[in-house]
C-alpha cells in the first residue's frame, strides 16, 4: 500500500515479474480491505498514506494477520519508522531503495515466514496482477 502511484506501479511490474501475484492500494483503507478478502503472504507498506496512518495500518492487519509487514518509509519518517516496527512490520527500507535489495528482503520474510505447503501472497498499491500462487500487497 503507498500512495505515490509511480512507486507502486514500480513494485507492481517488478514483483509481479519475479513470479508473485501482486495487488496494489492508494490509501490506508482500500488496503485493508483488499488483504481482507484476498489475504496476502507478504505486505509492502509505504508510511505516508493519504487516510491513514501506516502504523494504524499495521496495527489494524495484526488483529487478524501475521504476514510479514515491510515498511517503505522516506528517510525523515525515522520515528513513525520505529513505532511500524513496534507496532508489528517485520522490515523497513528507505525511500529511495534498491531494488535488489528489497527483493532480498521480501524473500528473506517469505522464508521465515514461511509454513511447508502454504502459498505465498504479496500486496501493494493499486492494480491488479495475477501471475502464479504467490501473492503480494
Amino acid at each position: 500500500m503507498d500512495s505515490e502511484p509511480q512507486l507502486a506501479r514500480v513494485l507492481w511490474v517488478t514483483v509481479g515479474e519475479r513470479g508473485y501475484e501482486t495487488d496494489t492500494a492508494g490509501t490506508g483503507k482500500a488496503g485493508l480491505d483488499a488483504a481482507a478478502l484476498h489475504p496476502p503472504a507478504l505486505v509492502l507498506l509505504g508510511l505516508d498514506l493519504p487516510d491513514i496512518s501506516g502504523v494504524d495500518v499495521i496495527r489494524n492487519l495484526r488483529r487478524w494477520s501475521q504476514a510479514p509487514i515491510i515498511v517503505l518509509a522516506e528517510r525523515e519518517q525515522s520515528g513513525e519508522r520505529l513505532a511500524a516496527l513496534d507496532a508489528g512490520a517485520d522490515d523497513s527500507v528507505i525511500k529511495p531503495f534498491d531494488m535488489d535489495e528489497l527483493l532480498a528482503r521480501i524473500r528473506a520474510v517469505s522464508r521465515r515466514a514461511s509454513t511447508p505447503g502454504t502459498a505465498a501472497r504479496v500486496a501493494y498499491g493499486r492494480s491488479s496482477r495475477r501471475t502464479r500462487h504467490d501473492r503480494v500487497i
